[in-house]
């Protein structure tokens, strides 16, 4: 990731949970990025497939109304931070053999932004006096996460 988006990536957690994140941390998140948003499609996929289509609509992502509110925390946080450029780009498409809908990829940022905002504040959650989360809060993190997503 360029130093310029890091340094917005930075500033976004820290906007979001009070956290202080580093360059390793960021490649940690670009997988955590990736094994959600795959596993979002997964659902996705199947969802589409049950109603008879090829083309996956924004319908057929499995959004609870937690991760909405959460979208809806990074919208008001991206009139700030300007981010969505960067996760357009770090955002990868899962090879599912299934087309995305033209909706579906615009949603895809905010998508990954709600994500992006309960990611960090799941790490409040497991210690409310973590600053700079180590290897093993992005640990429990990502266990938590995969319980439930």
């Amino acid at each position: 990731m360029p130093v310029m988006g890091a340094t917005r990536f930075e500033r976004f957690f820290r906007m979001a949970a009070s956290l202080d994140v580093d360059k390793s941390d960021l490649k940690r998140y670009d997988e955590f990025l990736d094994r959600k948003i795959y596993d979002l499609f997964v659902v996705a996929k199947a969802t589409a497939k049950a109603n008879g289509r090829d083309v996956i609509e924004p319908r057929d992502l499995p959004i609870t109304k937690g991760l909405q509110e959460r979208m809806h925390e990074f919208l008001k946080l991206e009139a700030d931070l300007e981010v969505v450029p960067l996760l357009e780009q770090l955002l990868s498409r899962p090879p599912l053999g299934i087309a995305i809908s033209e909706e579906t990829e615009a949603r895809l940022p905010a998508v990954a932004g709600g994500l992006s905002v309960a990611l960090a504040q799941a790490f409040k959650i497991i210690d409310p006096r973590v600053k700079n989360p180590g290897s093993d809060e992005w640990d429990q993190v990502f266990r938590m996460f995969e319980l439930l997503l």
